[in-house]
């Protein structure tokens, strides 16, 4: 299992802060670094930037909102920023939740299954060189993009429930997820994209599991600072529903927080269960609980 590192800085850093983030990341021997995409710095922009100045690390986005990017300019900007790392980019993409879509961008949320569907539909083959012409519900697209340099980078959807697993299991890499814990990983995420990449004769997909983790001598103080720090994603509704599967009432009850092995021994469990990645999200609360995290994750990687 691969295990990467979610940057912290894409919300409240500068681009200098999340260079030297990734580079630390590097530094430590790590698979991959990770750029959520909030309403902070974009994320695309930011992994084009830190790539000229990171050499070798993979660089992922975590996730970029469909809605407000038509599918032949997502391409055309991943294109451009794999060429500008190297071929290191790992595109995440999602549908974001409604009240974001209808409530702030004022855009329709409807039939949100077929909207990633098309999507897919005319973005994969424009990041293969490949011209598009697409008549569908969604979109409909004649074109073609041609980035000198660019190669097609991996795709992964945030995919979460049965539908959208199946329409990444069919035209993407895998899905990246988020406030899934192991038993819903377990018993619903994996065998539902497995089942569907094996029906389309594709290989097996990627599954990349981000969690929170926190090596710690204090759980409970460690479960309450999560609770405060990840309440919304208990709000959201797709997040609410894999928290209600793996009977969790919030974030912080699948918060991995524990002694160094505990944490050990709960990350190294997620691989036999199928999980390909694992993407930390640190969120030690003193400098010790951050030093030690950071020290047990990289024991991980030997």
């Amino acid at each position: 299992m691969r295990v990467g590192i979610f940057g912290g800085a894409a919300n409240d850093g500068t681009l200098g802060s999340m260079t030297n983030e990734a580079s630390r990341a590097e530094k430590d021997g790590f698979a991959s670094f990770w750029v959520p995409q909030i309403f902070n710095h974009d994320a695309l922009t930011a992994l084009a930037v830190i790539g000229r100045e990171v050499p070798r690390i993979e660089l992922g986005t975590s996730v970029v909102p469909t809605y407000p990017r038509h599918p032949m300019m997502m391409a055309q900007q991943a294109l451009t920023v794999n060429a500008a790392t190297d071929g290191r980019l790992c595109l995440g993409i999602g549908l974001s939740h409604q009240m974001v879509v209808e409530g702030m961008w004022g855009m329709s949320f409807d039939k949100p299954v077929r909207h990633m569907r098309e999507y897919l539909e005319v973005m994969m083959p424009l990041l293969e060189g490949k011209p598009v012409a697409h008549a569908g519900e969604a979109f409909r697209v004649n074109g073609a993009v041609d980035v000198p340099g660019g190669s097609r980078p991996g795709v992964v959807v945030a995919a979460l429930g049965e539908q959208m697993l199946n329409v990444t299991a069919a035209l993407a890499d895998g899905t990246l997820t988020w406030c899934t814990g192991p038993q819903t990983l377990k018993n619903h995420t994996i065998p539902t994209i497995r089942a569907a990449a094996d029906k389309h004769g594709r290989d097996s997909a990627r599954v990349i599991a981000a969690l929170p983790v926190c090596v710690t001598k204090d759980v409970a103080a460690a479960q309450e600072r999560a609770a405060k720090v990840f309440v919304i994603y208990g709000q959201l509704p797709s997040y609410r529903a894999m928290l209600d599967k793996e009977g969790a009432a919030g974030p912080a009850d699948i918060a991995i927080a524990g002694s160094e092995s505990e944490v050990l021994d709960r990350i190294s469990a997620l691989a036999d269960m199928g999980v390909t990645d694992f993407a930390a999200v640190e969120f030690g609360g003193t400098p010790d609980e951050v030093a030690d995290t950071r020290n047990a994750l990289k024991k991980l990687l030997a």
